[in-house]
């Protein structure tokens, strides 16, 4: 049987762009596996020059992620699909499969699911419920990967703050001390880890692994080691938990429910550390450390801003 293999995100700047750079570097698996091509779904503003140039050939369908006629257009055919566009358009994602008769579903989702506020949490537990009805209504095999914060480019929205915040601050604000831990995960490990998870397949189907750093790291240890690279000293101003939330709350109350900053507020001294042992039984999942990735970012950060 010729197999087919789409993918959502490969022209992601972070992880969904650096599986793609994977997958060319193991030619031969990918040609011996998916004889029948991969399929990539793209937007019309999408930079595409990788997948141009690339040694691997990659179909372009332009299109909408959320337009179900397109999806089932990209799916008719497909053996297996790689979901790494974001877990809001799962749902579309899936009923599409469904419909095509996709084999397998690999999907990235996310470690929020896990979160005790409600709307944090809520709304990825919900997509995650239907996910797995829908899969298993239709018999496709599913894999579910959940990365936490991940970091490593300048556009990641995330680390990519706090360098600007320690570069830019004198006094770096921030609630109880930064006294949490964290545990990011550098992109290019998420990239290396779906290609691995993709060519384990009896190792992976119907499980769900969380996608963690190499270790877990605290919010104030992470703003120092960015200090230390840019060669500035980190220094703190702690605002209790009660006054920044309180803080929130008339923000919240002045502005009419228009800037609502609560839940936010609390996520921000929640601990978020999972355990990525699971993901190293099953495929060698191996991620550096927050110090040893964040490095690069600081460099692109370093080059942009000269």
């Amino acid at each position: 049987m010729v197999r087919i293999l789409a993918i959502t995100g490969a022209t992601g700047k972070k992880s969904g762009g650096y599986f793609a750079e994977v997958l060319c570097e193991n030619l031969d698996n990918i040609h011996r596996i998916f004889g029948g091509g991969i399929r990539t779904i793209v937007r019309k503003s999408s930079d595409t020059s990788f997948l141009d140039s690339a040694p691997l050939h990659f179909d372009k369908y332009i299109g909408s992620i959320d337009d179900e006629d397109f999806l089932k257009q990209v799916f008719d055919g497909v053996d297996t699909v790689v979901h790494i566009a974001g877990i809001h358009w799962s749902r579309e994602i899936v009923k599409a499969a469904a419909s095509c008769h996709v084999r397998r579903l690999i999907t990235v989702h996310t470690t929020g699911i896990y979160s005790k506020y409600k709307s944090a949490g809520e709304e990825y537990r919900q997509i995650d419920e239907f996910v797995y009805k829908t899969c298993k209504d239709a018999g496709i095999l599913l894999t579910i990967l959940r990365p936490t914060m991940i970091y490593g480019k300048a556009c990641d929205g995330n680390v990519i703050q706090f360098i600007s915040m320690v570069d830019k601050f004198p006094l770096m604000p921030v609630v109880n001390g930064a006294r949490y831990e964290l545990q990011p995960v550098y992109y290019r490990d998420l990239g290396e880890a779906y290609y691995q998870v993709l060519m384990n397949e009896d190792a992976t189907a119907w499980h769900d692994f969380d996608l963690s750093g190499g270790a877990p790291i605290e919010l104030r240890e992470m703003l120092t080691v960015i200090g230390e690279q840019l060669g500035k000293k980190v220094r703190f101003i702690s605002v209790p938990f009660f006054l920044a939330y309180t803080g929130a709350w008339l923000l919240y109350v002045l502005t009419i429910g228009k800037k609502d900053l609560r839940e936010p507020v609390q996520r921000l001294c929640e601990p978020r550390v999972f355990s990525h042992a699971a993901a190293t039984e099953a495929f060698g999942y191996s991620p550096m450390t927050f110090q040893q990735g964040v490095v690069d970012e600081i460099n692109e950060y370093r080059k942009t801003n000269n």
